[in-house]
């Protein structure tokens, strides 16, 4: 399954969006694309969107992203991870995995839990990216 930049793949419909924020020039995210494509498929309930910060700068607002890949991932309006994470996929799935067995009560909880998930909550650019 190959997207394009920007493209989403899952259903519309889905509790759950994980977006890879990436670069075409960057080596690492060039090398990290097949196996996000492939994670998407052992997912098919959660939307995978790669976006490409450049291509989509309007999209990214006030949002400085400095390292790659930057993940975002979220469970409808609520913002689970914004961050850096080590391109090493098994990261992402453990973490995708984990996520997927909160409870929205769990997941309400978690994002509250502390003051920078706090912050994520409020931050309308991560909000706009969901979209």
């Amino acid at each position: 399954m190959q997207q394009q930049a920007g493209t989403v793949a899952g259903p519309a419909s889905a509790e759950f969006l994980v977006t890879c924020l990436c670069a075409e020039w960057c080596g690492t995210c060039r090398d990290y694309r097949p196996g996000f494509d492939e994670l998407a498929k052992q997912f098919p309930d959660t939307r995978f969107r790669w976006l490409d910060i450049e291509e989509h700068a309007d999209d990214m607002g006030d949002l400085d992203i400095e390292n790659f890949p930057t993940l975002l991932i979220q469970r409808r309006e609520l913002v689970l991870f914004f961050g850096t994470m080590l391109p090493y996929l098994n990261h992402l799935q453990r973490l995708i995995e984990t996520f997927l067995e909160q409870t929205a009560e769990q997941s309400r909880d978690y994002v509250l839990s502390n003051p920078e998930r706090c912050s994520w909550q409020e931050n309308q650019d991560l909000s706009h990216l969901g979209r």
